[in-house]
Formats: structure tokens, sequence, C-alpha cells
């Protein structure tokens, strides 16, 4: 299944796209798509329902965050060779991990807004994950039977603020807007191997990453295994897995970062795309 949250900003309605790409409305079923819709028997009582049956939803719209209420957005750092390779940074022994803003969850579709001070502003496109069972020093080997789903993620990032003011990656990470995720939760049952995803990323229309998850230093079950013997995963939660190489820091013969008007497509086999404009801060928003 394809599950998505649509609608206005605080007014989404949860559904799910069908078969034949049709959105259907599921607000006569459940209330919302939140952490608690995403166990194995949340997510049975939806894949039992007729989707001929739903609503379908007409014209365009736009898509939120396709989970409601999460408690931890999480991160995996430098999980690909090749672009700890262009951060000239060396492989890491074991996951870096790192917290994103709850705060900095953002629609798929929506703008991407830079903070005051943004100096080096980044793009990330990333394999995300949603738990969808407790996860507490879970194993490796059984890592993957406690994913709710798979989801789209760009990895906004400020790099001034997430290295070159003092130790702490999250300020750099977390700020608002700085987290797309979607447009849907794809259920595990629908990718059969996280291992071989195509990625890529554009930004005003010119490719900047080309990658797929088989680089990954550390692959999907180990990120949940390790962290899960840090932080305790909960249904819902968000954990995205590391960028491939491309990223602006890493442009030849110099950086590029994002300004405003700038514009960002990315996506990944079976999860779908993003489209983001990048705009200014805006205190109002």
């Amino acid at each position: 299944m394809k599950l998505v949250r649509f609608g206005p900003v605080g007014a989404e309605k949860p559904g799910l796209i069908d078969s034949d790409g049709t959105l259907r409305d599921l607000s006569g079923h459940l209330d919302d798509i939140t952490p608690g819709q995403l166990g194995e028997e949340g997510l049975a009582r939806i894949a039992a329902l007729d989707v001929a049956a739903l609503p379908a939803v007409e014209g365009p719209q736009r898509f939120g965050v396709p989970v409601a209420g999460a408690r931890k957005f999480l991160a995996i750092g430098l999980n690909y060779a090749d672009h700890a390779a262009e951060s000239n940074l060396p492989i890491p022994p074991e996951p870096i991990f790192f917290t994103k803003a709850i705060s900095c969850l953002n629609g798929p579709d929506d703008d991407v807004m830079l903070p005051l001070e943004a100096t080096k502003a980044d793009w990330e496109v990333e394999l995300g994950v949603v738990i969808g069972k407790t996860c507490r020093y879970v194993s490796q080997e059984e890592a993957l039977e406690h994913v709710a789903g798979y989801i789209l993620v760009n990895d906004v990032s400020e790099r001034a603020f997430q290295k070159e003011r003092g130790s702490q990656w999250d300020k750099g990470k977390g700020c608002d807007t700085f987290g797309p995720v979607g447009p849907w939760i794809v259920t595990r049952d629908e990718i059969a191997d996280p291992q071989t995803l195509d990625m890529f990323l554009d930004v005003n229309g010119k490719r900047m990453q080309t990658g797929n998850t088989r680089t990954m230093i550390f692959p999907v079950a180990e990120c949940i295994a390790y962290m899960s013997r840090f932080i305790t995963l909960e249904q819902g939660d968000i954990l995205t897995t590391g960028t491939p190489p491309g990223v602006g820091e890493g442009q030849k013969p110099q950086a590029i970062y994002l300004k405003p008007g700038d514009e960002m497509r990315l996506g990944i086999t079976g999860l779908g795309e993003q489209r983001q404009k990048v705009v200014a801060f805006d205190l109002k928003r």
C-alpha cells in the first residue's frame, strides 16, 4: 500500500494511492494516519478495505507528511562510501547518527525556507523508514520485520551551522522546513529489498545526485539494529539512512549551495518524487 495524508496544512486527511495511481479517501474509516495505525494490526485493517469502494479524490492535492504525530526523527550520517570521500572524511567504523527536530518535518512539495544567516544550505536525497513495531536491542536479522514502510526524505542541511558552529550536527539539520518527507509511505511488503533502490536529486533541472542504496556502508537493517541499542524506536518514528554523493558542498571545482528561487526535484525507485522551491526566511511562515 501507499499511504498518504492530503489537504491543507493542519487539516490533512488520510488516504491511499490505489494500483491505478488514484488517490482514495480513507477518512470514512480512520481519523488520520498516526503511529497507532502503523502496527501490523492497523495496516492489516487498512489492507482489508475494499479499495475500489473508497471515494476517489479529484484534482491536484497537496500531500503532507505521511504520518501524523511521529515522536522522533532520526538520521544516519556518512553512510555512503562515495559521499564520505567527497566530504574528505574517513569511513566511519560505526554508524553516525543524529536527530532532526520534529518541528522541521515538511510536506514533500512544500517550500524549503532558508533560516536567517544561512550561507551553505544543501540537499540530500535519502531513503527513510517508518518504524512499525517497538525496537529495543533488536537484532540485525530481525530489524526489517519492525519496519512499517519506506519513504523518500530530503535531509536538507545548513553546512555552516552543522560544521562551523560547534560540534553539534543537529543545529544544521533541524531548521524549520528542513525535513521534507513523502509523498507516501510504501508498506514493507512492496519493497522486496531496500538495498537495491535507485536515487536521484536535481537542482534547477540539473542532475546533482545519482546513487543506489546498495552502496550504503551500513545497510538499513544494521542501522535500525545499531540505533536500537541506544534509543528505543517506536511506532511512527522516522529514520533516514544517509545520502549518496553529489551534495552541494562536494561539487567541484567549488561548492554550490541553495539560494532563494532554486528548485529541487528528487526521487527513489518505488517511493515517488518530491519537488521543493527554496524561499527566503519569513518570520510569518
